[in-house]
């Protein structure tokens, strides 16, 4: 966004200076000749950019197009298939399906059905009759007192402070309408959160919301929030796909004295939150939290989230739940794909384990200590379409969450890895539109 409003004000500018050369050639000369030699000194004498200094003056252009890259890239370039992390045939899917317009293709795929990797899904000729209402799924095992039902399509986890009081505020209303729950990130519980949608309290490592002074996690005030109604389950946030074993970020110029309040921090500071948790440091330190939460909200259903690094990690804690008897309700899954709106590139390119093989190997790793039966499994990672959500739950989820479909429903713009431009609008009849398609389907 400050790269669009910063080549929108050089345009301006120069268009300016051409009218008034126009209007009256000698001065508008004149001044033009000033300003290039001013600009001119500028590029000899700063010490930040060697291309300026070596082409002084028409080295800008060379920035004046890097700020507009992504959008060059992305309307004149990419193709409607290969373009990242979100391919135009999918934007579009998303828009047009918010926006109740038209939802069917012609002339046939654009896909290469003979490409090794070109995937497809088997069909009936005897197809079964269309369900009077959406399925749902039960979360909550032996030890859960308040089980929930779920939808099968949910809103992943994206936190106030990321994203604006108006972005959450359209996605808690989408819930609601669409009848599926709106996990609130790690960034703990806002007003905004609280329009009616079903929550999924998310706790991160910051254990924002239910923090000590200090950032230890605050029992009490923990149980004050997971006993309000609207809150139906608790997800303890291990680690997320996109900067796995890397804690979250909240700049100063973000942290404003509204979101210090409910994050429980100091405002204008740079928020920084562990890589790790601190009231666990292992498998059996982790499900004695789970049965805490578990306690402390009456029986609500708590899971875990992670991505997949370590494969022996996770087999320990299944170890671990069957030697303690402590079991989570449900455990999300984030693959490597995951995005974010910030994270070190080397954490979002290399980090973790690609959301396929994570999803394959917890699934299979649950099923061989016979743990399946008793813990719902809940994904996330690029599920935009309805052959998205099939192919998860034929891999072996029971639940499919998806946080970028969302936010480009809502109105968000994608450029260039989702994190650089991105720009919200208020709640309106897209987006409620949009709810009622998933409700519908």
């Amino acid at each position: 966004m400050k790269q669009a409003i910063r080549f929108t004000t050089i345009v301006l500018v120069i268009f300016v200076v051409i009218i008034g050369i126009i209007l009256w050639p000698l001065a508008g000369l004149i001044v033009l000749v000033a300003l290039l030699v001013l600009l001119g000194l500028y590029d000899l004498f700063q010490t930040k950019h060697s291309i300026l200094r070596n082409f002084p003056v028409i080295g800008h252009i060379r920035y004046l197009l890097e700020m507009i890259g992504p959008e060059l890239h992305q309307y004149f370039v990419e193709s409607d298939t290969d373009g990242k992390p979100i391919n135009k045939n999918h934007r579009r899917y998303i828009y047009e399906r918010a926006k109740e317009q038209n939802q069917t293709s012609p002339f046939g795929t654009e896909l290469n059905v003979y490409d090794d990797n070109y995937k497809w899904m088997q069909h009936s000729i005897y197809p079964a009759k269309k369900m009077d209402t959406p399925p749902r799924v039960v979360i909550g095992g032996k030890d859960c007192q308040q089980p929930y039902s779920a939808s099968l399509f949910n809103i992943s986890a994206m936190s106030f402070g990321a994203l604006s009081k108006n972005a959450i505020q359209a996605l808690n209303l989408g819930a609601k309408a669409g009848d599926f729950f709106h996990d609130t990130g790690e960034g703990g519980i806002s007003e905004y959160h609280l329009q009616g949608g079903d929550l999924v309290w998310e706790i991160g490592t910051g254990y924002f919301g239910c923090r000590t002074e200090n950032g230890c996690f605050d029992a009490e005030k923990f149980k004050q929030k997971a006993n309000w109604a609207q809150v139906k389950m608790i997800e303890i946030k291990l680690s997320q796909g996109a900067k796995p074993g890397h804690g979250g970020v909240l700049p100063a110029a973000k942290n404003n004295q509204e979101i210090a309040d409910i994050r429980g921090v100091q405002p204008h500071t740079d928020v920084l939150s562990p890589p790790g948790h601190s009231a666990f440091s292992n498998a059996a330190g982790l499900l004695q939290f789970v049965e805490q939460l578990r306690v402390l909200s009456n029986g609500k259903p708590v899971g875990f989230k992670l991505a997949i690094g370590s494969k022996q990690e996770f087999i320990e804690i299944c170890e671990k739940m069957l030697e303690t008897g402590i079991k989570p309700d449900f455990i999300t899954v984030d693959g490597a794909e995951g995005g974010t709106g910030a994270a070190p590139i080397d954490f979002s390119n290399y980090v973790g384990m690609p959301w396929k093989d994570a999803l394959l190997f917890v699934v299979d790793t649950l099923n061989t200590y016979k743990l399946k039966q008793d813990i719902k499994v809940i994904t996330a990672t690029k599920i935009f379409t309805a052959f998205d959500l099939f192919k998860a739950l034929c891999i072996g989820a029971d639940v499919c969450n998806s946080a970028r479909g969302m936010m480009l429903a809502s109105g968000c713009h994608s450029l260039e890895e989702m994190n650089q431009n991105l720009i919200y609008r208020k709640v309106d009849k897209h987006w409620l539109s949009y709810a009622e398609v998933v409700k519908a389907r």
